[in-house]
């Protein structure tokens, strides 16, 4: 029997909490084919994460708080690559291209290291010094405050930044997305700086790997423009598919 990876299983319980809301470790174990010693530790990871909230026989859903950086890259690392991958195809040569900061745009600024002719916006501290290195990309750092546990600029100063540029193209993360469809993010300084950024871009495309489907935070996102697609590692839930589909918001799957 082939056993999962602690990232898969990680993922997976982080679906789960975010599914019922708490989970055992018992029903984990067994689900997953591992030792409740393993899940106990894979839980406890979680809960230095801030992801999760260890309680007795399981953990139960963590706090608002944004997953660090660095633990958002190791969550289903595959799915965003292939949503970068995508992503990527959207930008041709001469693009002025505007990327949000997290770890699905990151993977997409690994899908641009090799272009010859874009200029990229970021707001992220990550994606502008990986791209900088690139002699085809032209990169102009957003100004801020910098976020420690997004390792991105926020605040007046970014927005502010964005009035100075002319978008071709925007890529844009979000918090979660509700079961009615809704768009959140988990302050309301990223949720308006995320809609100044739509507003920004001529065309929009949002990039949402799976995890981030019905899960709950706390604001809700305001639309700066039409979407031009949103880019998915998975399908959508039923639900969330067909709110997508009464906006006419069209969905891309990314293939792995």
């Amino acid at each position: 029997m082939n056993r999962p990876l602690a990232i898969s299983r990680q993922d997976h319980i982080l679906n789960a909490l975010d599914a019922a809301g708490a989970v055992s470790v018992s029903l984990l174990a067994e689900r997953l084919g591992v030792s409740r010693e393993t899940i106990r530790r894979d839980l406890k990871a979680l809960a230095d994460q801030g992801r999760a909230n260890l309680v007795h026989g399981g953990a139960a859903r963590g706090t608002t708080a944004e997953p660090s950086l660095a633990a958002r890259q190791a969550a289903n690392a595959r799915g965003k690559a292939a949503i970068g991958r995508k992503a990527a195809s959207f930008v041709e040569d001469g693009t002025v291209v505007l990327l949000d900061s997290g770890s699905t745009t990151l993977a997409l600024a690994y899908a641009l290291v090799e272009r010859k002719d874009i200029t990229v916006l970021t707001n992220s501290l990550p994606i502008a010094l990986l791209l900088c290195r690139s002699s085809g990309v032209k990169v102009t750092m957003l100004g801020g405050e910098i976020d420690p546990n997004d390792e991105a600029a926020f605040g007046i100063d970014t927005l502010a930044a964005l009035e100075h540029f002319r978008v071709d193209l925007a890529f844009i993360g979000v918090g979660g997305i509700s079961a009615e469809g809704e768009l959140t993010d988990y302050s309301r300084l990223a949720s308006e700086q995320r809609h100044r950024m739509m507003k920004a871009g001529k065309k929009v495309f949002l990039l949402v790997d799976h995890s981030k489907f019905e899960r709950r935070t706390p604001v809700k996102m305001a639309i700066g423009s039409q979407i031009a697609a949103l880019i998915v590692d998975k399908p959508p839930p039923k639900r969330i598919a067909q709110a997508f589909a009464a906006r006419r918001w069209p969905v891309i799957q990314a293939k792995a």
